[in-house]
């Protein structure tokens, strides 16, 4: 229940809290901790980082087919990523850990408008955010996408790099089934860097279905890249 000013004090308008946006520095932080992991447990295979822009606000969008696709993206990717996590895996100390390294919690059965804000403060403020333009584990096809990419894209004019996470899925693990093999070779392949919109700054819905059809060309054609450089 909202107080009424005692006499002598101000009848100030109650200002909304804006939340704070995923710490940089928690990122860098993420990024090292999973350089040391990835190399360690896998041989990650990488190809085409350097086409992700040096500065600036990125959109990495990345298929997901396994649980180890964020962390090794976040593991070899150049600069560090803030990815949007589902808030179920935001659970006791992991939750604190997450938060810790710049990751963003969203809440993926309606509009989470504190997540979808704190995810265009990080492209605001130049950073990378990390997208599965799927929304869910699945095949890792990008067969079908959600509209959030597009959303963040044109909102932010921020450009879009495709990757490809391959052979996270190919083999179980026999000491741990639920990851890859230990030592196994997993490819990340980055794409040439797009604009999802048009040109014309335009937000409706129909911009943004239109803008969802070209993001799911363009990444249906950097996974069928990514398979042929591989060999998967």
């Amino acid at each position: 229940m909202r107080r009424h000013p005692r006499r002598g004090e101000a009848d100030l308008p109650v200002t909304p809290v804006s939340p704070v946006n995923p710490s940089e520095r928690g990122a860098e932080v993420g990024r090292r901790i999973g350089v040391g992991l990835m190399y360690g447990l896998w041989k990650p295979r990488v190809l085409g980082s350097w086409r992700v822009p040096a500065s600036g606000p990125v959109i990495l969008a990345v298929n997901h087919s396994h649980n180890v696709d964020g962390p090794m993206v976040m593991g070899v990717a150049p600069r560090p990523t803030h990815f949007l996590i589902k808030q179920e895996a935001f659970a006791g100390p992991l939750g604190t850990f997450l938060e810790g390294i710049g990751q963003v919690k969203v809440d993926r059965s309606g509009a989470d408008r504190t997540a979808i804000t704190r995810a265009l403060g990080v492209l605001t403020d130049g950073g990378v955010l990390g997208i599965f333009p799927e929304g869910t584990r699945g095949d890792g096809d990008f067969a079908s996408l959600r509209a959030g990419l597009a959303y963040f894209a044109v909102r932010s004019g921020a450009p879009i790099v495709p990757v490809a996470v391959l052979g996270s899925t190919e083999k179980r693990g026999r000491l741990i089934k639920g990851l890859p093999p230990l030592r196994s070779r997993v490819d990340v392949v980055f794409g040439d860097p797009f604009e999802a919109g048009d040109g014309s700054g335009r937000r409706t819905r129909t911009a943004l279905d239109a803008a969802t059809v070209r993001i799911q060309e363009r990444l249906t054609a950097h996974l069928a890249n990514a398979r042929r450089l591989t060999g998967r």
